[in-house]
């Protein structure tokens, strides 16, 4: 998500979580983010204040008297942000909330904030499960504020179970989605991503060099808009998206039959995924040793399943299908082609082998192809973005 220009309030109570929140702010920061800090005098016993005040460039507020210019500062604060978010929030701090208590700057200034505000408990398992702090979580998720549930594991006190902190990037991304517009909630997505691998033998494969960031990118950006995602990945190292239904594959017939299982549910189609043209027609079912009498091997190989142009003969009208096509030259005589040909409502172009577009980088360069023959352009741009632009033109294209 795009931070810039966006305003957040950063609150942080007494829990020796609080060291995970300086992470937190420099992810906020990274991605462009004003951010205000607000402890309580009880956290400044876990982290220090210089810390933040260096990583936000502000001030960060601990006392009403002592640290501001003027009587009203938190108040300035609070008709200023875009969202607030407390992590981590102690059973002390979410009574006091959850009763409208104020007897200190961070609770002071929430009492006036009313843009949305997301609350990270964090404490030992048996006081997150008592009744009474439960209950204070739920007077509070009544009166509208968004509670993201902590982890469970082995806590600081050698407990195990309900009350840790999620880990930084996590509370990012439920930060994210709580600002994203809910453009695709009743919308039903699949998205295929990454390569497949097609086996030689038990060893070795026929792959390609999709790393599956692009497709991972609009999965989280789907799901973050409102819509119920499911992804269909190959072989990947990146995280799965939160909140997406995630199937793991390696091989193109893997990839088929959970494509098809999933194909009627779905509304919109984004196939990403660089599905192997052929793969071996007899894989060894042991180790092809080296031979040591010939320095070349020929590897018979068969035509593997096109799934796209499967999927755009399934279709149906309330469907819409997005192809994704790599080129190395003649870009927009290929995509015009494989639109027509696959019956595709719109297909995502680029030219791979630049070196800042395609496969494994972090950005991407797009040409967008539509059935009447117009076209739309995307120019460099983290990969995240691009997902972001390529649902907006499928929002404007479906109505």
């Amino acid at each position: 998500m795009e931070f810039k220009d966006r305003h957040i309030l950063l609150g942080i109570t007494g829990g020796i979580a609080a060291y995970k929140s300086v992470e937190l702010l420099r992810l906020l920061k990274k991605a462009g983010a004003d951010v205000h800090v607000a402890m309580t005098e009880a956290a400044l016993q876990f982290v220090g204040r210089t810390t933040f005040e260096v990583l936000s460039e502000n001030c960060v507020l601990t006392n009403l008297w002592k640290d501001t210019a003027s009587s009203v500062t938190h108040i300035d604060i609070a008709t200023s942000i875009d969202a607030a978010i407390i992590a981590p929030a102690t059973a002390n701090f979410i009574g006091k909330y959850a009763h409208g208590i104020a007897d200190d700057a961070l609770l002071t200034t929430l009492l006036a904030v009313t843009s949305p505000v997301m609350i990270c408990p964090s404490m030992n398992t048996d006081m997150y499960q008592n009744i009474r702090v439960q209950r204070n979580l739920d007077i509070l998720e009544q009166d509208g504020i968004h509670i993201l549930d902590p982890d469970d594991g082995v806590l600081a006190c050698k407990t195990v179970g309900a009350g840790r902190l999620p880990d930084p990037w996590f509370i990012f991304d439920r930060l994210c989605k709580l600002l994203t517009p809910k453009d695709l909630v009743g919308r039903q997505i699949l998205v295929t991503a990454g390569p497949t691998i097609e086996a030689i033998d038990p060893v070795r494969y026929v792959s390609n060099h999709s790393s599956g960031k692009m497709g991972y990118a609009i999965a989280e950006a789907a799901e973050q808009r409102g819509a119920r995602v499911t992804l269909i990945s190959g072989p990947v190292s990146l995280d799965p998206p939160v909140g997406v239904e995630c199937i793991f594959v390696e091989s193109c017939e893997q990839m088929a039959a959970a494509v098809f299982s999933h194909l009627a549910a779905a509304d919109i189609i984004v196939k990403v995924a660089a599905v192997a043209d052929y793969r071996p027609i007899d894989p060894g079912t042991r180790k092809i040793k080296k031979n040591q009498a010939s320095k070349e091997i020929t590897i018979a190989m068969t035509e593997n399943m096109d799934i796209l142009n499967r999927i755009g003969e399934l279709k149906t009208d309330r469907q819409f299908l997005v192809g994704f096509a790599a080129e190395t030259n003649d870009l927009e005589k290929h995509a015009l082609a494989k639109i027509k040909k696959k019956n595709l409502d719109m297909i995502a172009a680029n030219l791979v082998g630049t070196g800042d577009s395609g496969f494994k980088t972090n950005t991407n360069k797009v040409k967008l192809f539509f059935k009447d023959g117009s076209s739309k352009d995307i120019p460099l741009m983290d990969k995240h973005k691009v997902a972001h632009i390529l649902l907006d033109t499928i929002i404007e294209q479906t109505g």
